[in-house]
């Protein structure tokens, strides 16, 4: 491949809203369920492509609370392609470096899902780069919620005084309260919605919204975002004036 230009720096975590597998599929006269396994496939490239760039962390909305509303057939689909992508991937994984780790209700998936996970995850534990974080069975309000929830049985413990509460310990009752937050959401197909994704985390991530479809999005699309993000700067709430960032490039080849 010849050397392409990117932002420097580049955003260290990428969010993305995997949009499109359904209306791609449909589009040529195929099932719905053709499109999730066309999906996987920009899957697999997007993860390794950002894993070569050496980008920290790479956050996929997988499947949402509300995608269990979905016709039964879809969603036991849905679920038993998660199952085979998680162990065949687990040698792409550990050859990229990958870690991965998930968000959400987890204990929603059923058993056979979430052991598949369970046993990546531990896998991968040891991984040093790209941190792959699934989104399954998530919403951004339910983790809230869950957030809330979680730290109300703890004030009533006496374990937190709500008069030293700020961000950061709200933060603590997140999913994951590791990650850093992501500076850049791809959204792909078109749409211009957050769709309940990540809703505290990404209040100064900069946007972008491809409009192929997620089994269309490849790593050319993906260097595409990349120098969209690079024309971006980033003031979070400052003046220009103030501060924002500068823009420059690195070539990677």
């Amino acid at each position: 491949m010849q050397a392409t230009d990117f932002p420097d720096p580049l955003p260290q975590h990428v969010a993305i809203i995997m949009d499109g597998n359904g209306r791609w599929a449909t589009e040529r006269g195929m099932s719905r369920v053709r499109g999730h396994v066309a999906g996987v496939q920009s899957v697999r490239e997007i993860t390794t492509e950002c894993a070569r760039l050496h980008l920290g962390s790479l956050t996929l909305y997988a499947f949402s609370v509300e995608n269990w509303k979905r016709p039964s057939t879809e969603v036991r689909y849905l679920m038993r392609l998660l199952r085979v992508f998680l162990r065949r991937e687990r040698t792409t994984l550990m050859k990229n470096d990958v870690r991965l780790r998930c968000i959400g209700r987890l204990d929603d998936l059923p058993a056979g899902a979430l052991k598949e996970l369970r046993r990546t995850e531990r896998m991968t534990a040891g991984n040093t780069g790209l941190v792959l974080r699934l989104a399954l069975s998530y919403g951004g309000r339910s983790e809230i919620s869950d957030g809330l929830k979680a730290f109300g049985l703890d004030v009533a413990q006496g374990k937190v005084d709500p008069k030293d509460v700020d961000e950061e310990t709200l933060r603590a009752y997140l999913y994951d309260s590791e990650t850093p937050d992501p500076d850049f959401i791809i959204r792909t197909a078109g749409e211009m919605r957050l769709s309940n994704f990540l809703l505290w985390q990404l209040s100064y991530a900069e946007l972008y919204v491809a409009q192929v479809c997620w089994p269309e999005f490849k790593k050319e699309a993906l260097w595409k975002a990349l120098a969209a993000f690079g024309e971006r700067h980033r003031k979070f709430g400052l003046s220009p004036e103030q501060g924002g960032a500068c823009k420059s490039s690195r070539s990677i080849s």
